[in-house]
């Protein structure tokens, strides 16, 4: 009985749902099927999906076979021979004085097409050198230009954390990512301690997002004027703590006495709120990131 599944073609990419037709691969299979790319070899990570909780394309590829273990030899050989048309591709690059960098060659499993990945700031006119590619490799040639969020995610590395990246370990897509969460977590907002590796902000940012979202709506802001419960106290919210979920407020014990003091959120009631400020120019670009 054909059943639908879920299939990554890459160690950390987006999954591709599939039917299996006549096979019957479970969790951990390798799997022969077709891509928008041509086809390709992936793994199976999910073996009976709910098409109902998914979101398959329709209609739904079914995979063309089960791998067997001369095509994980083929592929183990596509990627030594990847290495030899990254170098050959370089010097069709350099040859040309192109202005690209390469970061990627790819062998579909069908060796009907290579992929070559590169990351240029500009459009490049790369039809010459598409034509030396041809001529060499005898087959079809694609070049796909990426962004330096890709190409990290594609090299990977290690992050300022001392894990392996995000992007490249845990994140099948990359989800929209702003300075507004920098400060909303009390991150510094200097660009060289909140970037990562491709220069953009990172992406763990989006992590904890939510979280400190639902915390910062039941922490008041600093300027508001509360009153402290139990002792009767006024005073202003100067500090707020948000994984703490505790607030300083500035109290005014007579005319010329103020001292601070630190309690929980809870125990405080807001009575007025601060005045509303113009939004900064930092806030206006705070989603320049993609």
């Amino acid at each position: 009985m054909s059943k639908l599944i879920g299939v990554r073609f890459d160690k950390c990419g987006p999954i591709k749902y599939y039917t299996t037709g006549a096979a019957n691969p479970v969790d951990g299979d390798h799997v022969i099927a077709e891509t928008e790319m041509g086809i390709d070899l992936g793994r199976v990570v999910l073996d009976d999906c709910d098409p109902e909780k998914v979101k398959a394309p329709q209609p739904v590829r079914s995979i063309i076979r089960v791998a067997m273990e001369r095509d994980l030899e083929k592929v183990a050989d596509d990627r030594e021979r990847e290495k030899e048309a990254f170098d050959i591709c370089n010097e069709k690059i350099a040859f040309r004085g192109l202005d690209m960098k390469l970061i990627r060659a790819k062998y579909m499993f069908d060796n009907k097409k290579v992929i070559f990945y590169f990351y240029s700031e500009d459009r490049v006119d790369f039809r010459e050198l598409v034509k030396d590619l041809a001529a060499i490799f005898k087959m079809r040639i694609e070049l796909r230009q990426i962004g330096v969020r890709d190409e990290a995610k594609m090299l990977g590395g290690i992050g300022a954390c001392g894990r392996h990246m995000c992007c490249a370990s845990c994140m099948p897509e990359f989800t929209p990512v702003s300075i507004k969460m920098a400060k909303d977590q009390s991150l510094s907002l200097n660009p060289t301690s909140i970037s990562g590796i491709c220069g953009r902000l990172m992406c763990c940012l989006g992590h904890e997002n939510e979280t400190y979202e639902y915390l910062h709506a039941k922490m008041p802001s600093v300027g508001d004027e509360v009153e402290i419960t139990g002792e009767k106290q006024k005073g202003v919210i100067i500090g707020v703590n948000v994984l703490r979920e505790m607030v300083k407020v500035l109290v005014n014990k007579d005319s010329d006495d103020r001292d601070v003091v630190e309690c929980r959120v809870d125990d405080v009631i807001v009575t007025k709120k601060k005045a509303a400020v113009a939004e900064t120019a930092l806030n206006e670009d705070e989603n320049y990131e993609e």
